[in-house]
């Protein structure tokens, strides 16, 4: 499976955020989408999601050689703000979310059992949402990812509200998901990238640009994403 960028351009006025790109992700590879901050990474993963009509080109799947279109249910995001549901418990957020997906969630588990899973502890289960922390409200949003098994899977800034355990235990989700959906994630933070990532894209000069694999830990990786980063130009 491919998730196929094809010619794409998005802007809000002036403001160009991709210009006739095209780039490819594929399924098995976990990729980190590196920026400055305003340059456009969450609003092109709003683009993929459908959340936000692009103006020009195509974004298609693509398996086996044959173009597939694809609606929201295909596409599991994890926003950087949860949205959640903040009058329910984990727990009943949970057991309503399987209710609500049946058509999609095969012979499902007990609801304790994914927040055990992703390391939300039974004293916690049954607070409400509202008094959850943020890394908390995210591990939530990932349930949802584990139980639809989205085709894609698109996470902005998945771990910066996340201590080191949590941290270490959202790296392992993760990777667990990499064999069965395309992962792309935004991020900051380049050694979060260079330990879970595949491959690198960087979204400058309103296109993306493949950084290689052998490239990714390299000695000079670390500089060489700066300098091209602030050779950022302006349109």
């Amino acid at each position: 499976m491919k998730l196929v960028l094809q010619e794409v351009s998005k802007a809000f006025g002036e403001k160009k955020i991709v210009k006739q790109t095209s780039f490819v992700f594929e399924q098995g590879k976990i990729y980190g989408l590196l920026g400055r901050n305003g340059v456009g990474k969450t609003t092109l993963f709003n683009c993929i999601a459908k959340d936000v009509w692009i103006d020009q080109g195509e974004i298609y799947l693509e398996e086996a050689g044959k173009k597939i279109s694809y609606d929201e249910q295909d596409i599991g995001y994890v926003h950087t703000m949860p949205h959640l549901p903040e009058f329910m418990t984990g727990y009943e957020f949970v057991r309503f979310f399987i209710d609500v997906n049946q058509a999609k969630v095969q012979n499902p588990l007990p609801p304790n059992a994914y927040l055990e899973q992703v390391g939300i502890k039974s004293a916690d289960q049954h607070k409400l949402i509202r008094d959850y922390s943020h890394g908390m409200k995210n591990k939530l949003q990932m349930i949802c990812v584990i139980l639809t098994e989205p085709k894609v899977l698109l996470l902005d800034e998945p771990l910066t509200s996340f201590d080191v355990v949590a941290s270490y235990e959202m790296k392992k989700l993760i990777l667990n998901l990499k064999m069965q959906t395309i992962i792309v994630f935004s991020t900051h933070i380049l050694q979060l990238a260079q330990d879970l990532c595949d491959e690198i894209v960087l979204l400058h000069n309103h296109g993306l640009q493949e950084i290689k694999d052998q490239d990714i830990h390299a000695e000079d990786f670390e500089n060489e994403i700066i300098q091209l980063l602030s050779d950022e130009g302006g349109e």
